[in-house]
């Protein structure tokens, strides 16, 4: 596909995406499926168009004045790949697949570009109007700034799991690809994406097969970190998924202590034991709830209560702390799903008091930049369960040995943020039990 017809199937993805309201994986990969010509660098270039257009969704159709697909469009590739009139005029010529031309409307705009700096922060920032409250809740002054960075392409991250190597001796042997160490994890290290979005294919080296390392960003890496785990300690990962931090707080503990992974639906669990097979932690229990965890059944961790001395919380949450990767979820998010991961992030902060031994703690993490998910379900959690009390961000910082690593402080723990810390976003915060 030549580069001007790929910028014409951007346009038709992205208005499969507008009009059927449906997520861009979907719409990707049926228009893939449909044209079985496009080969695998023009499918993950399109991929690349779309996320991109995604990523400055309201800023581009500011600049274009339009919020049509083809205007969102040609508002990225000037906001982001910095094609100017001529260079997209010589682009949609109407010929061999590739976009109408430029109409005398769109010529007229391309020539007197308003500036971003006259546009409000929800069009500034590129984010949904909604949010405005929460975000400049979060981060006042300078959120059309941190919400800038959401709209960066995040880079690729791995973990290097110490069970098994060290980062020096895995860099040298990942050295064809050039990786970078991570400025503030101690076990990463980060390797740039290209043009079209996508980084080297890491997952069939031999390393990855024998499990030396896992992929994660460099802030979940942080978050675990900031859990304070420590070897011979009894811990419950109470959200573990498909295990990406259960594996890291196995390292941290040098698998040497009880390690209690579960999740409320069975099913996310699945990748897990592949994935502890490979690392070759054996300090890993898993804990399956029969189907879906429902409270009226038995708990499969009933037999742990009051004995942990920590339960991990990786909270479920709206995952706006991940829109670099995943641009198409902030657009799709809704108040009402918002209210929904609060009543879940109460749910699970309740049963995760009911583990903690006295002197234990909760270690509550989410992916997220809201104030409400963060330090309001802390606020929350410590006005309905009483003998909890917040450990000061900075002394969970110093006890990490990450006092050194920019964050933002809230009144309740730690908030990572592309911008000020280079990661996705993520909060922390560490309750200690009397």
């Amino acid at each position: 596909m030549t580069p001007a017809a790929r910028i014409a199937a951007a346009i038709e993805v992205l208005s499969d995406i507008q009009t059927r309201r449906r997520p861009a994986p979907d719409a990707l990969k049926d228009w893939g499926l449909a044209r079985r010509f496009a080969g695998s660098k023009d499918r993950a270039a399109v991929a690349s168009l779309v996320y991109d257009a995604l990523r400055c969704r309201a800023s581009a159709a500011f600049l274009m004045g339009a919020d049509t697909p083809r205007a969102i469009v040609l508002g990225m590739l000037v906001r982001l790949r910095l094609l100017d009139a001529t260079a997209l005029a010589s682009l949609l010529s109407g010929e061999r697949h590739a976009p109408a031309p430029l109409t005398e409307k769109e010529t007229l705009r391309l020539a007197s570009l308003p500036s971003l700096d006259d546009a409000p922060a929800p069009v500034a920032g590129d984010f949904p109007e909604w949010l405005a409250p929460s975000l400049t809740a979060a981060f006042g002054d300078a959120t059309v700034d941190e919400m800038q960075a959401m709209v960066a392409r995040a880079p690729l991250d791995i973990r290097v799991n110490t069970l098994k190597t060290d980062r020096e001796a895995l860099a040298e042997e990942l050295a064809h690809f050039s990786p970078r160490q991570t400025p503030h994890s101690a076990d990463g290290l980060r390797f740039a994406v290209g043009e079209d979005g996508r980084g080297p294919s890491l997952q069939s080296e031999p390393s990855f097969l024998d499990g030396r390392f896992e992929i994660q960003d460099e802030g979940s890496q942080l978050a675990a970190r900031l859990t304070l785990a420590q070897a011979g300690e009894r811990i419950v990962d109470l959200c573990a998924g498909a295990g990406g931090k259960t594996l890291a707080l196995a390292a941290l503990m040098r698998d040497d202590g009880a390690l209690f992974a579960t999740d409320v639906d069975t099913r996310r669990l699945v990748p897990l034991h592949g994935r502890l097979a490979r690392s070759g932690a054996t300090l890993v229990e898993v804990r399956s709830p029969k189907g879906r965890y429902d409270p009226a059944r038995p708990d499969p961790l009933a037999d742990l209560a009051g004995s942990i001395d920590c339960v991990v919380v990786d909270a479920p949450c709206t995952g706006s702390g991940t829109w670099r990767r995943n641009p198409d979820a902030k657009w799709r998010l809704r108040p009402g799903a918002l209210a929904e991961r609060r009543k879940e992030q109460a749910t699970v902060l309740d049963r995760a008091a009911r583990l903690v031994r006295p002197g234990g703690r909760i270690a509550y993490i989410t992916c997220s930049l809201l104030p409400e998910e963060n330090d309001g379900a802390v606020s929350a959690f410590l006005a309905r369960q009483a003998g909890f009390a917040v450990v000061p961000g900075a002394e969970v910082l110093a006890a990490a040995g990450l006092a050194a690593v920019p964050h933002r402080r809230t009144d309740a723990g730690v908030l990572l943020t592309p911008r000020t810390t280079g990661t996705d976003g993520f909060f922390i915060a560490v309750l200690r039990r009397s």
